[in-house]
């Protein structure tokens, strides 16, 4: 049984063909008088979310209800983890209803790699602490190669923020570097963790060298204590602004949910090269293309 935890859990031939029927996917979509193909018709998925989310929870199930599957939403706030069941106990009694795959989000790494242990069935991992977050990963990929149109080779991407804490940096540092993209990482010293790849604590300093930038989120519940003075002096450094990024050809990606004028400014996002809105409409086609490529 295969499961989707991690990037590496897929081969790049893998990836390639799921990038391409998600932008086969994308193109249908445009054509809404086009019938969807039911491809899952018949399949049922759980999704369990144990972190609160709107975009990769939504996307899930909008991405399985346009295959035809029917999706069943735990909630958790009414589960019986609530009353104290082990998180094996409740991926046990799930999988013992025979559902066809279980979609998990959870604040501690490495708990869709747990609960694969207990289940009969794939576990897709919709982002587990600050370990991984595999579809996030892939529609990221997909965004910067659609945009591109052209071999990532020798690309240059710039991660910014609270990337010692992101999973969603993590899935991509592996899977960007696979696909020959050169990573940078822009943070303060104490957002940065141990690593081989080339860091800056000085954003203005990279950006006549990248094509990429992608700004995270700061973690702020995954902090034990407060690491920066304030948002309004980390955004000083941080954020991307119109003033910093002026008429350069690049395009600024960003996972959700953005912080506003700390991560990127207002006017940036409203610019044709900043792609937030992108990402979350390749994320749809993504995991439609992921659920197929496990479930048939």
């Amino acid at each position: 049984m295969r499961h989707l935890i991690q990037t590496t859990d897929l081969s790049t031939d893998e990836i390639d063909k799921i990038l391409s029927q998600a932008n086969t996917h994308l193109q249908a979509n445009t054509h809404l008088e086009e019938e969807p193909h039911h491809t899952l018709k018949g399949k049922m998925a759980v999704t369990i979310f144990f972190e609160n989310s709107t975009r990769t929870l939504s996307s899930f199930e909008i991405a399985l209800k346009r295959l035809g599957a029917t999706v069943v939403r735990l909630d958790v706030s009414k589960s019986s983890t609530a009353k104290g069941e082990s998180i094996s106990d409740t991926a046990a009694n799930l999988n013992a209803m025979k559902p066809h795959a279980i979609i998990i989000r959870h604040k501690n790494a490495g708990a869709g790699e747990h609960l694969a242990k207990y289940v009969s069935c794939p576990i897709i991992n919709g982002g587990d602490g600050a370990h991984a977050h595999p579809t996030q990963a892939l529609l990221d990929l997909l965004t910067i190669k659609n945009h591109f149109k052209t071999s990532l080779v020798g690309k240059k991407i710039a991660i910014i923020g609270d990337i010692k804490n992101s999973r969603v940096a993590n899935s991509n540092i592996e899977l960007l570097g696979r696909y020959g993209m050169e990573i940078i990482l822009v943070a303060p010293p104490h957002f940065l963790p141990s690593t081989h790849l080339q860091t800056t604590a000085d954003l203005k300093s990279v950006l006549g060298e990248v094509d990429v930038l992608m700004s995270l989120r700061t973690q702020t519940e995954r902090h034990d204590t407060q690491t920066y003075g304030s948002l309004k002096d980390y955004a000083h450094h941080f954020c991307i602004t119109k003033d910093m990024i002026k008429d350069k050809n690049i395009i600024i990606l960003h996972p959700g949910p953005v912080h506003r004028n700390v991560d990127i400014e207002d006017e940036v996002l409203k610019d044709p090269r900043c792609k937030v809105l992108e990402q979350v409409t390749n994320g749809v086609a993504v995991r439609m293309a992921v659920m197929e490529h496990f479930l048939l």
